[in-house]
């Protein structure tokens, strides 16, 4: 968990939302907040789709970013996160190679389809 989102998980869990890992449960749905300190995580969040959740509005980073952003990170979680949205189908690697152009991540992501090839 990111100290930048100390406040938010305090003021979550005063309310009863109680956090799990790097997410707060919320209902039935583990959710993860993503603070904007990128050019990547501004391009998310301007790109993320509104819902409501009981009234409330809220922001939902795509599956593209969640990925290109998961790269960026390069954890052993981060790659089965990124395998994860590839499999269900959430995202294609042809998306995922235009956003990575974008942000300046080729490298990485050559690596991922290095390590990682598609079947």
């Amino acid at each position: 968990r990111l100290d930048v989102l100390g406040d938010i998980y305090a003021f979550c869990a005063a309310r009863g939302y109680p956090p799990e890992g790097e997410a707060i449960r919320v209902g039935a749905w583990p959710t993860q907040f993503v603070p904007v300190f990128t050019p990547l995580t501004r391009e998310a969040m301007d790109q993320a789709e509104t819902a409501d959740f009981d009234g409330v509005p809220f922001r939902v980073v795509q599956a593209v970013h969640l990925a290109v952003i998961a790269l960026s990170v390069g954890r052993a979680k981060d790659f089965t996160r990124i395998l994860s949205l590839l499999e269900s189908g959430s995202v294609t690697r042809q998306k995922i190679g235009l956003v990575v152009a974008r942000h300046g991540l080729a490298a990485a992501w050559r690596q991922f389809q290095t390590r990682f090839p598609h079947e």
